[in-house]
């Protein structure tokens, strides 16, 4: 039952001390059974990543999909701009993109106690017995984080809240903790059914380990195995998730399955912050080991940590990360500009493939954008030469762009061949750069060094990475694809379909408004295909006339399913 290796005194057991949650804790600046409203039309507001109405945001947290619906929770302070005071907030989408604000899922259920990062299922069997006449019962496993009286760390320990109206209120276990502990570094436990069991990891982050667990009904753990000192140590593990992808050959065949484990480390990144890395493996639904020793990274740029994975999905697995970085997330402007601070990445394909030269890697491919885009601003095939566009009348002041270059002669590139992507602000002359050179390694770099609106030592500037796009022993022509999403303060690119993707953060004192696609010095043949499309902001239906989303407040509109919203816990509190 213990786990024999680390001494933390982890106790994995059923009914093991008196209920967390009972009574839940009230904070009377935290409303309850209605969404926080919000203003979305800032100047550094995005309009096609999710962010909170108000207040500080992090981790995903207990994202699944079920019945058309994808549920989005995250690490929410509702009452300041930085990390601390822990709720789960709540939003759903039916398309991946254009999300509905519900009222929190999750408070504190007592003082000084917080709800860390967890996963969420569906019970779909009622192995916890919580469901008797459902078949579409969700359960929530999640960190409690107790702090003592003088602020220092207490326990972390895991505990279960279950929903009867598929994911829009909560009742804590009156058991709680299912997994007691007296260590302070023991969290982020994400759960995924294995034949006719349940499998948890979770970090104990100082250790540089991860524990499995197995359960038959969520409520009574036992611990299974390690998986210790693997990859990017950094100062501690963070947020694992463990998902089964299909492999898929070069022309897109699924030919076999594999499990991935991701692992967030936080501080210790190659680039500086956080970071996250992943394992291609095999899970037997007690011990996890690897195909190979590599180490691999989600995004080659600063901005994506602790991303998790929709419990639900079929086929390919679909993601979404927390798209900043700990070096600086309580310091960008959009709090004291505008009132929030953090936002999701796009929604992302996930796959595993073997990439030229580079082998085995997973595909973070970007989510079907159809529901977003917008109008046609410019399509055009040229050679050498560029593609302007002027998006300044754009709402959204946001563009999804594909560059597709075909044709190209390997044998005669040169170190000058390249495809440019700037945009810029005329009226202040800042500009974002990214772009691919095509001959030598192969790199593609992202620039924000030359916008003027932050200014933070860790905010470092520049990013690049090797984007291999032929093998060798293929014939000497090629092809290469990038697409890229801008939204006012947030870029987004995906490389060969995903093979490399970055996400960036950035901050002009005035709105990027034109975009420049040049291509140059590529061999006679080589064809660049352009497209340019406006994107359709996702709040601004939502907002009253004062420019306010209030989020689902009727109780039966929108995305929600149950016919009366109210928060509901053990020991008779609810509102």
């Amino acid at each position: 039952m213990l786990c024999p290796s680390l001494l933390l005194s982890v106790a994995a057991f059923a009914g093991a001390t008196a209920a967390q949650g009972a009574p839940t804790y009230a904070n009377l600046a935290v409303p309850t059974g209605t969404p926080i409203p919000g203003n979305y039309t800032g100047a550094l507001r995005p309009q096609v990543h999710y962010s909170p109405p108000v207040g500080f945001m992090n981790d995903p947290n207990g994202m699944f999909y079920l019945n058309g619906v994808f549920h989005l929770y995250y690490q929410y302070n509702p009452t300041g701009l930085t990390a601390g005071n822990q709720h789960w907030g709540h939003a759903t989408s039916v398309d991946g993109y254009t999300w509905e604000n519900q009222a929190i899922a999750l408070f504190p259920p007592a003082e000084r106690v917080y709800v860390f990062s967890g996963s969420a299922v569906v019970d779909v069997n009622n192995t916890s017995g919580f469901f008797p006449d459902q078949d579409n019962g969700i359960v929530a496993i999640f960190t409690l984080a107790h702090y003592n009286e003088d602020g220092s760390d207490g326990p972390q320990t895991q505990a279960i809240a279950y929903s009867h109206d598929e994911g829009y209120t909560f009742r804590y276990y009156d058991q709680n903790p299912v997994i007691n502990s007296t260590s302070s570094q023991f969290r982020d436990p994400k759960v995924i059914r294995y034949g006719d069991s349940w499998a948890m990891v979770v970090a104990y982050s100082q250790e540089f380990a991860l524990g499995i667990f197995t359960s038959p009904d969520l409520k009574e753990w036992t611990w299974a195995s390690n998986f210790t000192h693997h990859g990017l140590l950094g100062a501690q593990y963070e947020c694992p998730n463990l998902v089964k992808m299909p492999v898929r050959d070069q022309d897109g065949v699924t030919v076999d399955e594999k499990y991935v484990l991701t692992l967030s480390v936080q501080p210790g990144a190659p680039l500086g912050g956080s970071t996250t890395q992943y394992f291609m493996g095999n899970f037997n639904g007690t011990h996890f080991s690897t195909l190979d020793a590599a180490t691999r990274l989600t995004d080659f740029a600063k901005d994506n940590y602790a991303a998790q994975f929709f419990y639900g999905m079929e086929g390919n697995a679909v993601s979404l990360g927390w798209a900043s970085n700990w070096q600086y997330t309580q310091q960008v402007p959009t709090g004291n500009l505008e009132g929030w601070r953090s936002a999701m990445t796009l929604p992302r394909v996930n796959y595993l493939t073997k990439a030229p030269r580079i082998g085995w890697t997973m595909v973070d491919e970007i989510y079907d954008p159809k529901p977003i885009l917008g109008e046609s601003l410019k399509t055009e095939t040229m050679g050498n030469g560029r593609v302007t566009v002027d998006y300044s009348e754009v709402e959204s002041n946001a563009l999804y762009i594909e560059a597709n270059v075909t044709g190209i002669n390997v044998a005669k590139l040169t170190s000058f061949s390249t495809v440019n992507l700037t945009f810029k602000s005329p009226a202040s002359d800042e500009s974002l750069r990214s772009g691919f050179y095509f001959g030598g390694d192969s790199p593609f770099f992202v620039d924000r060094g030359l916008l003027r609106g932050f200014d933070n030592i860790f905010f470092t500037d520049k990013f690049s990475v090797a984007d291999v796009y032929y093998d060798s022993l293929t014939p000497k022509t090629a092809s290469w694809r990038m697409q890229a999403v801008i939204d006012r303060s947030m870029y987004e690119v995906f490389l060969d379909g995903g093979r490399h993707a970055a996400t960036v953060l950035f901050y002009p004192t005035h709105p990027l408004t034109r975009v420049d696609v040049a291509a140059q010095d590529l061999p006679e043949g080589a064809q660049v295909s352009v497209a340019v499309w406006s994107l359709k902001s996702t709040w601004a239906g939502m907002a009253n006339q004062q420019g306010t989303v209030l989020g689902n407040v009727t109780g039966t509109s929108g995305h929600a399913t149950a016919a009366k919203k109210r928060i509901i816990y053990e020991g008779g509190f609810s509102a």
